[in-house]
């Protein structure tokens, strides 16, 4: 016959369900260490979650700002009167108040490109040696080089080797010494050219001199330079742009040195056509700005009232999260801007921004209307990116706060480190409360087995007597 557990033959004795006692027994002892301990784990769960969510809001809303500021669109533009000559874009950090300029584009910038004659086979080989480049201003007349003043530099030497002597060779080996010049291959019914164009400006003209392998001639056919065949199909030329009337010239068409805070691209010369350089105010993109920043702001602030709420908040002892509330609803009284007009706005509430008896905020869009009317510089510097002579900004006071509030030392950093700790302690707790119970469960069964067994000898021993007792009396 199987041996039963001890748990089955538990009662046998006495008739009492041991199991089911010593199960009672256990729960009653741990009852209200084991609510405690659940109790403790749930009111920490939520306290991690609500350090998160609102660590979560003040920088994704701190982020959200310091890209829009740096975007742009929140500052001064300068405008062109006409694109098609030339665009304009305002440098980082540019104030670019009062700005008025003139330009007339005289002239574009180009790059030389020479171009050899055809060739019947781009693979087979032209010759061996080297090529010298070197670098200056050049004469061109009619589509040939016929002068070359050369520059300060060095010449650059690009070896020709069996291994790249064809037009697709040279031109590969042009491009490896990352010399300042790119060589393709060109190719029609006529033929394969090799076409060599440099960097824009006067002084970027260059030759191209061949130095033979007497074994191996030919490459100078792909010379460049006054008396060679190369036909100069682009001559290299500086910019010519009047600014203010002043004639200026630079190697690029693209310039940010001629007009402070503004970068100029050359798009098309037009010589007498005078093109006006002004700027246009930010108003339409200020004023969604600070609409946007009211509503994400009570977006967040709903989010910290829930968790700091003095009765359902789980954040409602949390002095990180009671100091952020205090630091956000402090935050429209704050200077951001510094050094403005007389009666210049400086604060979020003087251009509108009103704090409501529930801690909200909105927009009196009248007042805001007026302020971005008749102070626009000022409201554009409390929203300028960065810190300097102007304020702080809003971007950087915002910034400033949420650093602050996850702070690990002091700020919501510092809470979620502690709950997260106090979490393992419970869970801890939990371990150590599961062992005692399972102890107790071993020991107070072990007891009541042997107090079953016992019984159930008395009862036997019972049996017995009772059965002696009847066979002597039915002796009688």
């Amino acid at each position: 016959m199987a041996i039963s557990s001890i748990t089955n033959t538990l009662g046998a004795g006495s008739g009492v369900d041991v199991a089911a006692l010593v199960g009672s027994l256990v729960d009653a002892q741990f009852a209200n260490k084991t609510a405690q301990l659940t109790n403790q784990s749930a009111t920490i769960t939520k306290q991690i979650s609500g350090v998160s969510t609102l660590k979560s809001g003040i920088t994704s809303f701190s982020s959200a700002l310091a890209s829009l500021v740096k975007g742009g669109s929140l500052a001064t533009a300068p405008t062109s009167s006409n694109a098609g000559i030339v665009t304009v874009s305002a440098l980082s950090g540019a104030k670019l108040a009062g700005l008025s300029a003139s330009v007339e584009v005289r002239q574009l910038a180009a790059a030389q490109v020479a171009t050899s004659t055809p060739r019947a086979d781009p693979i087979a080989s032209v010759g061996r040696g080297s090529f010298t480049l070197k670098f200056g201003t050049a004469t061109v007349t009619d589509g040939a080089m016929t002068g070359f003043s050369a520059g300060s530099g060095d010449p650059i030497t690009i070896p020709i080797t069996a291994g790249n002597s064809g037009l697709t060779g040279i031109a590969r080996a042009i491009n490896a010494a990352n010399a300042g010049v790119t060589a393709t291959v060109l190719t029609d019914s006529a033929g394969s050219r090799l076409s060599i164009r440099g960097a824009t400006g006067e002084a970027k003209a260059f030759t191209l001199t061949a130095t033979e392998d007497a074994d191996a001639p030919g490459l100078s056919a792909l010379n460049i330079g006054p008396g060679s065949g190369t036909a100069i199909g682009s001559t290299a030329k500086d910019a010519i742009v009047a600014v203010d009337g002043t004639p200026l010239k630079r190697s690029t068409n693209s310039m940010s040195d001629l007009i402070a805070g503004v970068k100029l691209d050359l798009v098309s010369a037009s010589v007498g056509t005078t093109v006006t350089i002004g700027t246009s105010a930010p108003t339409a993109s200020l004023s969604q700005a600070v609409n946007d920043f009211v509503e994400t702001f009570n977006q967040l602030n709903s989010a910290i009232k829930e968790q700091t709420d003095p009765v359902t908040g789980a954040l409602r002892s949390d002095a990180a999260a009671t100091g952020l509330q205090r630091q956000l609803r402090q935050l429209t009284l704050t200077p951001l801007a510094t050094g403005g007009a007389a009666g210049a706005p400086t604060t979020l509430a003087e251009i509108g921004v009103r704090t409501n008896r529930d801690g909200t905020l909105s927009v009196d869009s009248a007042q805001l209307s007026s302020m971005l009317n008749k102070y626009p510089t000022a409201v554009e510097a409390m929203f300028a990116d960065g810190k300097g002579a102007s304020g702080n900004g809003l971007s950087s006071a915002l910034s400033a706060i949420s650093d602050a509030a996850i702070n690990s030392s002091t700020g919501l950093g510092a809470s979620a480190a502690r709950y997260t700790k106090a979490q393992g302690d419970v869970a801890t707790g939990q371990s150590d409360l599961t062992d005692a119970e399972a102890a107790m469960t071993k020991r107070l069964t072990a007891q009541y087995a042997a107090m079953d067994a016992r019984v159930a000898a008395y009862k036997s021993t019972q049996a017995f007597l009772k059965q002696q007792v009847d066979a002597w009396n039915s002796s009688s």
